[in-house]
């Protein structure tokens, strides 16, 4: 079965422009994130969905594949669909252009949730939230589950709400979820959620995953121990910078 990894990667960032081409480390931020995608068991394919001529050309340099997309996508879905259309692969997963530190083995578990499940259209990630600043940010997005790993809902105010008293996020197993962005869709439903309108639910808490189970689809959510920051600001790529400067340091000695 063939899997494409594609990395959908815009140039424009409110909080951190042309951070695909952030190259202190002496790689292309998006190289260090293809890299990742490449070094993934499922990977059949690896590519990166752009609709900026800087980043594909940056692409083609360090080896990789680029694909030009439409340049008025509203999402990232939007634009991995647009180049699921020409592939010939039964998996797509999508990751996140600004994850230079995402673990290769968490893409192949993704990957695996949906080839153990045949009755999921969609399989997503999460980590368990352990304290109570991550539990209550509307930053990081919380996902429920109900008794086959199958999401609930998702949202940005803390769910399950603890009523009586503090959350307890020592349960086993965890009932306290944060929810990861990468995806992985069998390509035909992908294809149906980009020409799905809309539903009042993503719109109201800005997560596309919303529409999907408006749609009445299923969502496998697997769990991983541990999730890697991705690359959101200029302090966010200098603690990337720093790490990976001592693990190449590491490395040499």
């Amino acid at each position: 079965m063939r899997i494409a990894i594609v990395i959908p990667a815009r140039f424009a960032s409110t909080r951190l422009p042309g951070k695909p081409l952030l190259r202190e480390t002496g790689k292309y931020l998006i190289q260090h994130v293809y890299e990742r995608a490449c070094q993934a068991r499922c990977a059949t394919d690896v590519i990166v969905a752009t609709d900026d001529e800087r980043i594909f050309d940056a692409v083609r340099e360090f080896g990789g594949r680029p694909v030009m997309t439409r340049s008025d996508h509203a999402s990232g879905t939007d634009r991995i669909a647009e180049v699921a259309r020409h592939l010939p692969a039964a998996l797509i997963v999508n990751l996140q252009g600004d994850e230079p530190q995402f673990d290769p083995a968490a893409l192949d578990h993704l990957a695996g949730l949906l080839l153990s499940d045949s009755s999921a259209e969609m399989a997503t990630l999460a980590v368990p939230i352990v304290d109570r600043e991550t539990y209550v940010n509307p930053n990081a997005v919380k996902v429920v589950c109900d008794g086959n790993g199958k999401a609930l809902y998702f949202s940005r105010s803390p769910i399950p709400m603890a009523r009586d008293g503090d959350p307890d996020f020592s349960v086993r197993p965890p009932l306290f979820l944060q929810h990861l962005g990468v995806y992985a869709y069998r390509r035909e439903f992908l294809l149906r959620l980009a020409s799905t309108p809309p539903h009042p639910l993503e719109l109201t808490e800005k997560l596309e995953q919303l529409r999907v189970l408006a749609m009445g689809c299923s969502i496998k959510v697997g769990l991983i121990d541990v999730a890697h920051k991705g690359v959101d600001t200029p302090s966010d790529y200098a603690e990337f910078v720093r790490a990976y400067s001592a693990s190449e340091a590491r490395r040499a000695a």
